[in-house]
């Protein structure tokens, strides 16, 4: 045992260092037995149903602690849908011609989210890589755009994976040691949301329109501080969620819709964070 570590000083022994006294145990059926595992140690205990409440802490803390011995202060988010192909790329969810038409045609929003993803990425390296650091779910699709621009330009990226009924893997521009894995929802979109300084949605399914309305209803009820959300595709948007029906009918608020902005192009985006921040201004007082 060393007399400091990053949690300073202890004259208990490390946890670490009992389990590797633990390979050192006889082997006899009692050392066998699973009520003999260290209990942090025991993955048939961890997962027990009445373990929840402590896997939900773990998942909740891993990436906290990472994410902090990183540095990171804060992010930009980008939601979108894992099917949409890359430009020149296989409509691989398509399930008739008309969605692979769609698809297909919807593949310039990887573009979109590639861009902005560099953009975003060479501002932050202004800050060294610990404001505005892109985050995405992880996958593929607008996902995978999204990291892939970030590692265009040499900057770190964030993935934040979930476990899945069919297969899925990160994709492979994740920074690596930025890549983690969830298996409970709600932990996962608190980790999306709370260093989030912008929330870009391009099209997606029912995956992404969870996430749009989840971050817009903790702004609106001032559960968290207003931050651009911004819709790519407007034409995809205004025929997918119809904001003013919904003020019309009285279920929101007639200005909760200025809580969106709807935009085509990544430097159209990018504007709309360099505003909300006055980072122009912030450049120019450094110079």
């Amino acid at each position: 045992m060393t007399p400091k570590d990053n949690a300073g000083w202890t004259a208990l022994a490390h946890s670490d260092e009992d389990l590797q006294r633990m390979k050192s145990t006889p082997d006899t059926p009692q050392t066998r037995a699973p009520s003999f595992r260290l209990a942090w140690n025991d993955q048939d205990f961890l997962t027990k149903r009445e373990l929840r409440s402590v896997r939900l802490q773990l998942e909740l803390l891993k990436p906290e602690m990472i994410l902090a011995e990183r540095g990171i202060v804060s992010t930009v988010i980008l939601f979108g849908g894992a099917r949409i192909p890359e430009p020149g790329g296989d409509a691989w969810a398509a399930k008739n011609e008309t969605q692979k038409k769609n698809l297909l045609e919807n593949a310039k929003y990887y573009e979109e989210a590639r861009e902005f993803a560099r953009l975003c990425s060479q501002h932050s390296a202004s800050y060294n890589h610990t404001e505005y650091v892109v985050v995405t779910g992880g996958g593929p699709g607008v996902m995978e755009a999204g990291n892939r621009g970030a590692a265009d330009v040499g900057a770190p990226s964030i993935g934040l994976n979930i476990v899945l009924p069919h297969e899925q893997a990160p994709n492979l521009y994740v920074t690596p040691e930025l890549c983690f894995n969830f298996h409970y929802f709600a932990v996962r979109k608190m980790h999306f949301i709370m260093r989030a300084k912008a929330v870009a949605v391009f099209p997606g399914g029912f995956g992404t329109m969870d996430e749009l309305f989840e971050t817009l209803t903790l702004i609106q009820t001032g559960r968290m501080e207003r931050v651009p959300v911004i819709l790519f595709g407007k034409e995809f948007w205004k025929n997918a969620v119809n904001i003013d029906y919904l003020a019309e009918q009285g279920t929101i608020s007639p200005n909760d819709g200025d809580l969106l902005t709807f935009v085509d192009t990544a430097p159209e985006a990018w504007a709309v964070i360099s505003d909300f921040y006055k980072l122009n201004e912030e450049n120019q007082a450094a110079e």
